[in-house]
């Protein structure tokens, strides 16, 4: 139990217990994707976590695809981040944020000029997408030209450059649920030709460039990555031919880079006769950093897996929406309120930092 509650180091970062808050999209920024001083008090207070991951937020307009989610790439941003990140830190947290592309996941009126989104290839995605107009289908994506690549991988760059200015702990690059990079990453959303699809190591590539590029910024011990695998919620994304292999080549190569962590989303992991579906353990044994476990952990399990070494940290997700003292109560064992989905995305404070009948 004392593991789950010790202090620990993260890469170079020095957190005061192994229980994260995973990054969760609420919705309440503005239009124009700038956090309002509710963000200050949400993060504040959930300062307590051992680690904040801040909810995903858009590298430039071009990688929008929700309404009222926050921006990295304007002066705006970075000031209004900077709010949340100073009051963090004033009650002794830490926290860092992920970087975010959504490629195909959005909609032409979330686009500049109502233009199309991009992805790997013109594989329109399934799901819905939350614009202004409420919950719609994702907009057919055009294929993006191999020349355009690089300046999607300046993107990320310029947004790390604008997270440290917010005074940031240090960045995750999202590279899951179904996002941009993974969209790269799986075979079932890459049919392009040139070094970005075909075999395991081109797909890779924009995921290990991006991460490159971003840990020059940095430093590799500030730079976090995460992963799911076996994920499909996101666009009814079907999943790599190859999971296994995909991703123990991506995190061997993320581990040679050293990387302050690996996060992984351990969901989905049996089909219904109890049949492993992915090996976890094989995994998390490539990745020599520090390992983030997320999906499904209550007190117990968490207990069991920092205490194991499985796991470095674990994340909780919607536990920390109704229970911004968490911490606290998974260490009394003190029951836990479930906040109403109806509260999750958009709105005011009720539902985000304050609920009725908590």
């Amino acid at each position: 139990m004392m593991n789950l509650f010790a202090p620990t180091k993260i890469g170079a970062i020095e957190v005061q217990n192994r229980i994260a808050m995973a990054p969760l999209t609420r919705s309440r920024a503005d239009m124009e994707g700038v956090q309002t001083p509710l963000a200050v008090e949400y993060y504040s207070q959930r300062a307590t976590a051992g680690l904040i991951i801040a909810e995903a937020t858009n590298i430039s307009r071009q990688g929008r695809g929700y309404a009222y989610t926050p921006g990295i790439y304007t002066d705006e941003h970075v000031a209004a981040w900077k709010r949340v990140t100073d009051a963090v830190h004033a009650k002794g947290g830490k926290i860092v944020l992920q970087l975010w592309h959504v490629g195909r996941m959005s909609h032409v009126s979330m686009q500049a000029d109502g233009i199309a989104p991009v992805a790997p290839s013109a594989i329109r995605a399934g799901g819905n997408v939350f614009t202004e107009q409420g919950f719609e289908a994702p907009s057919m994506p055009r294929a993006l030209e191999t020349g355009e690549i690089a300046g999607i991988i300046d993107d990320y760059r310029q947004a790390a450059i604008r997270a440290k200015q917010a005074g940031f702990d240090g960045v995750e690059v999202h590279a899951a649920n179904g996002y941009l990079l993974e969209q790269f990453l799986r075979d079932s959303t890459n049919q392009r030709t040139d070094q970005y699809g075909g075999s395991i190591a081109n797909r890779a590539r924009l995921t290990l460039e991006v991460t490159e590029a971003v840990i020059e910024v940095w430093g590799a011990d500030h730079v976090g990555l995460r992963l799911s695998p076996l994920s499909t919620a996101i666009g009814d994304t079907p999943l790599d031919s190859t999971p296994m292999e995909t991703h123990g080549y991506l995190v061997k190569k993320l581990s040679e880079m050293g990387l302050a962590y690996l996060h992984v989303v351990e969901g989905q992991l049996h089909d219904s006769d109890g049949t492993d579906l992915f090996d976890v353990k094989a995994l998390r044994e490539r990745f020599t950093g520090a390992y983030i476990a997320n999906n499904g952990y209550n007190r117990e399990r968490a207990i069991d897996a920092t205490g194991s070494g499985h796991a470095s940290m674990v994340a909780f997700g919607k536990p920390f929406i109704g229970n911004p003292d968490l911490v606290e109560r998974l260490r009394t064992e003190a029951p836990l309120f479930e906040a109403p989905m109806a509260g999750f995305f958009g709105g005011g404070a009720e539902g985000y930092t304050q609920f009725t009948g908590r």
